[in-house]
């Protein structure tokens, strides 16, 4: 009784460390990359970039995204999730330290190597939601991308305060999250000494699998429909701060109007996937994603900085949607956590190849046209082939159908 009673305690032990390897995984993800936005113009002034330089900031982990995301998916089943997701924090813990050195060449490496590690954590989390919580994929999936948009709007609103508070200005900014980093490394450590105890109580291995995600017109749709939502999120996260700049607001405020926009996003991404998951299919709610990015990216051209943080409610409503349904198509739409982690893998090679040239497609009309306004217009063509997309993906379809 005893001994069943002690194995029972451990069960619910190792759930919650489930729980905190997916709050401060998904909690490393997205801060690194937005936190750099409101301090752009110090790391600018600091390094004497050119505006090329500064969209390279926000690519170069996008291009990373692309390049090694099906390579991840492959190294699933020979390493393990757990492992891989350990590799990405150290990874990523790495990329942020060589960051804030002070060297542009550096600048740019650790961009590199946040992007390798951001990349690896991105893909293989769904899976381990999959994985773990077979039963609570759209609670996991919420949790997950309300841990994401928590830290990623902490990141947009205290960045500049950040370094003002630890006296290292911009380096201190950005180098914060290297204490995240350390966090969600030592839960992924108790979770490994907790499994290896705990032998007599296995979590179900990864399946196999020889499907091949590029042949099913699904798994391109859920493909385009996450790259192209992150486009429209990663124009803003560049050059929201610039433009804003130009429409007459200054320093912090560009900082608390993405604020705004990552806190609107955390109760759509916490209620959207658990909502989402019980639906048929997710059509509507695509329709109504689509919509709103098509009003704000007009709310920009007619109405610039007027209204700006009912705007920012809107596209964090928005995105906060998008979000939630690309990630929940890759446990939904699979019928395998190992498929999870492919379409994963997938979706997010192609998605942010495709988002990666957003920002600097996005800068070079602006050097085009300094209104901002054909910047928009590209925007609102990417939204409206979202909507084609989208609608094809939140079909009731695997992608092994």
């Amino acid at each position: 009784m005893m001994k069943n009673e002690v194995k029972k305690n451990a069960s619910y032990v190792l759930l919650i460390i489930n729980v905190l390897v997916v709050i401060l995984i998904s909690s490393n993800l997205r801060s690194p990359i937005v936190a750099v936005a409101p301090v752009l113009g110090d790391v600018r002034d600091a390094l004497k970039l050119d505006n090329f330089q500064v969209s390279m900031l926000t690519s170069i982990p996008l291009c990373m995204f692309a390049a090694c995301s099906v390579l991840v998916s492959r190294f699933s089943n020979k390493f393990g999730i757990s492992k891989l997701l350990m590799y990405s924090i150290i990874i990523l813990s790495f990329g942020l330290f060589l960051r804030i050195t002070g060297s542009l060449w550096l600048l740019f490496l650790g961009s590199l190597f946040i992007g390798l590690g951001i990349c690896i954590g991105n893909v293989v989390t769904p899976g381990y939601v999959k994985n773990n919580f077979p039963k609570q994929i759209g609670l996991m999936t919420g949790i997950f991308a309300v841990s994401m948009n928590l830290t990623a709007a902490l990141a947009s609103g205290f960045s500049v305060k950040i370094g003002e508070w630890t006296g290292f200005g911009w380096r201190g900014s950005l180098g914060i999250w290297l204490v995240i980093a350390a966090l969600g490394f030592l839960v992924l450590i108790l979770e490994f000494i907790l499994n290896k105890r705990n032998t007599d109580q296995p979590k179900a291995a990864l399946s196999t699998s020889d499907f091949n995600m590029f042949k099913s017109s699904q798994a391109w749709n859920i493909s385009i429909f996450m790259g192209l939502q992150s486009l429209f999120y990663y124009c803003l996260v560049a050059w929201l701060p610039s433009f804003l700049a130009d429409y007459n607001m200054q320093g912090e405020s560009s900082g608390w109007v993405f604020f705004v926009i990552q806190i609107t996003m955390i109760p759509v991404t916490f209620f959207c996937p658990i909502i989402a998951s019980k639906m048929k299919d997710q059509r509507l709610m695509i329709f109504f994603v689509c919509a709103l990015m098509f009003v704000s990216t007009m709310m920009f051209v007619f109405l610039k900085s007027q209204w700006i943080y009912i705007n920012a409610v809107i596209i964090g409503i928005a995105n906060g949607l998008s979000f939630s349904l690309s990630i929940l198509f890759f446990s939904t739409r699979t019928r395998s956590s190992i498929n999870a982690v492919k379409i994963s893998g997938m979706a997010q090679s192609v998605g942010y190849l495709i988002a990666a040239f957003g920002p600097p497609v996005f800068g070079k009309l602006h050097d085009w046209d300094v209104t901002w306004n054909s910047s928009f217009y590209f925007m609102s063509t990417a939204v409206l082939l979202m909507l084609f997309f989208g609608m094809k993906a939140a079909r009731n379809k695997y992608v092994e159908d």
